[in-house]
């Protein structure tokens, strides 16, 4: 009851391709393999600092700090 020898590990393949076939699992690579490429490429970019945005006007400072939960409201004086 130790470990699975390669004949074990061959019939569980066979078994999963009957089951799956080999179009959905050619998918599922395909897509496995672009989600790993897609985080690979998020973590580089995570990474390198952010550019100088020194022609974009800035946001308000009410808007920076503000979470999700805070409602900013702007109050009007009756005259």
């Amino acid at each position: 009851m130790g470990s699975f020898s390669i004949w074990h590990w061959l019939i569980v393949l066979v078994i999963v391709i009957m089951v799956f076939g080999t179009k959905k699992l050619r998918n599922l690579g395909g897509d496995l393999g672009g989600a790993v490429k897609g985080f690979k490429d998020g973590m580089k970019d995570g990474g390198t600092p952010a550019e100088d945005n020194s022609d974009k006007p800035a946001a308000p400072a009410a808007a920076v700090t503000a979470d999700k939960n805070t409602i900013d409201v702007e109050v009007k004086n009756k005259s």
